[in-house]
């Protein structure tokens, strides 16, 4: 598969050679080779560990998927606490859907819907099947606090790592050596409505098989500065990328605004 993606196929190449040569401007031609050789590979094996968890039993996806410190979401949950959790495109983020199998909250996923009906349907399943569900990104707002207000609680899966739309009020900063907008969504909610947030560090340990750690942003994100929280989450994003660049989804164009004159 990842030989067909990557010289059959084409598959986004253009878009992972940009990414390449922007972030890494020094690394000679047969180190970028061998990088885009992993980065096909490793997501490869996403795609197929995507139709594979469909047929995963939970005992199978605990086996494969573990949590180091899942005590840290508990606590929230025992003093009755919703909870953002984020993480960057990076190692298999697709299967942090398992979180719903080791708390007692429900797990939420924020989510882009897909164009095609068929696979956006089938998103849905796979979470459903791991006791996840996902939410639109555009109704992401009235959804979470409508939740609160009824004492609902829950816990929030953000992948915060890529490009939005470009505004007057876009927070512009760098991110692995260059300057991009980044979103901010999960702070400010989570700053309106002081739910917890934390970030999701997940390690490869070897080929299918991962291991999440989380790290407390921040327990009363009501009390931080503007930013604050967005910084740190960008930070360990590039720590993780600089720690193995070919576990990232580089097929993003998370680099398209370089160029543009922002409004700030």
């Amino acid at each position: 598969m990842s030989f067909f993606l990557q010289f059959i196929l084409n598959y986004r190449k253009k878009i992972i050679r940009k990414n390449l040569s922007l972030v890494f401007p020094d690394m000679d031609k047969k180190e970028k080779i061998i990088l885009e050789k992993k980065a096909y590979r490793h997501m490869s094996d996403l795609f197929l560990e995507i139709i594979k968890s469909l047929g995963m039993s939970k005992k199978e996806m605990t086996k494969r998927f573990k949590f180091k410190n899942i005590e840290i979401l508990k606590k929230f949950e025992n003093h009755n606490r919703s909870c953002f959790v984020l993480c960057g495109h990076y190692s298999s983020w697709e299967w942090m859907v398992s979180l719903g199998s080791h708390i007692k909250n429900q797990a939420i996923g924020i989510y882009t819907p897909l164009e095609n009906p068929y696979f956006d349907k089938l998103v849905q399943k796979i979470r459903k099947k791991h006791n996840g569900l996902i939410l639109s990104r555009y109704h992401t707002i009235e959804s979470i606090t409508e939740n609160e207000r009824n004492n609902y609680k829950a816990v929030y899966g953000f992948a915060s790592d890529q490009s939005p739309k470009i505004r007057k009020d876009s927070y512009w900063r760098t991110f692995m050596g260059i300057k991009v907008p980044v979103f901010t969504g999960a702070e400010r909610l989570a700053k309106k409505l002081n739910i917890p947030i934390v970030f999701a560090d997940i390690k490869r340990i070897k080929r299918g098989y991962y291991v999440a750690e989380f790290k407390i942003l921040s327990k009363n994100p009501i009390n931080s500065k503007p930013y604050q929280i967005t910084d740190k989450y960008i930070e360990l994003v590039e720590n993780q990328i600089k720690l193995d660049p070919s576990e990232y989804f580089w097929s993003h164009n998370r680099f398209k605004h370089t160029k543009t004159k922002h409004l700030l």
